[in-house]
């Protein structure tokens, strides 16, 4: 896909998100790598509805703004996400409600927050890793999730929201839509109060034989 594809992209998928939910404000962050290897970010302060195609933020590799408008304070752990994950064509970082208020609950398994109850989350978000809390647009967020790439490809920041890879905009953004279901649905279920059916050892392995792939 061309510059000025992947630029449209960025700006209609953001909007989309927006419009149904998914970002408020100025909340959230976009980003993918370009076929020159740059990449190319939300800009500061910007909204995921109204971002405008030609001032979205073009960076080197080693973040240097070459074009566009100042970028994310976060595009440094996006950055430092696509130098871990060669792999990585997109990254996704939203303060969605239910995934942000799963990540502020203690006593969560940290290696993957969320038990298994459907396939979905299962073939298209685990494993979900919680990272420790800092402040945002610390570099401590960088150095954490690049030391944790190549673990999963969703991750849970504490207190903060969900940060997703993927290999294009268009499946990291619907990753992030499906962690985001996903912790809907603990949250109904833990308020029905009712027990839940998760996933057993058996329906877990049929999901995640290399010969199934994931589903992404």
């Amino acid at each position: 896909m061309t510059e000025t594809k992947l630029r449209e992209e960025m700006a209609a998928l953001g909007a989309s998100l927006f419009n149904r939910g998914f970002a408020s404000g100025s909340g959230g962050n976009l980003s993918v790598r370009l076929p020159d290897g740059c990449i190319l970010a939300t800009p500061t302060n910007s909204s995921l509805g109204r971002l405008v195609p030609d001032r979205l933020s073009k960076l080197s590799p080693d973040g240097v703004l070459l074009s566009g408008d100042l970028p994310s304070k976060e595009s440094s752990f996006h950055l430092a996400l696509y130098a871990a994950k060669p792999e990585c064509g997109a990254v996704v970082h939203l303060h969605s409600a239910y995934a942000v208020a799963l990540s502020c609950c203690l006593d969560l398994d940290e290696e993957n927050v969320i038990r298994p109850f459907t396939p979905y989350y299962v073939m298209k978000v685990a494993p979900l890793p919680l990272l420790p809390y800092f402040k945002p647009g610390s570099p401590e967020i960088a150095a954490t999730l690049a030391e944790k790439a190549h673990t999963a490809h969703c991750f849970l920041l504490a207190n903060h929201g969900p940060v997703v890879t993927g290999r294009s905009l268009e499946e990291s953004v619907n990753i992030a839509e499906e962690l985001e279901e996903t912790a809907k649905l603990f949250f109904l279920l833990r308020g029905a109060g009712c027990a839940v059916r998760y996933l057993n050892d058996a329906q877990l392995r049929e999901l995640t034989l290399p010969a199934n792939g994931r589903s992404r």
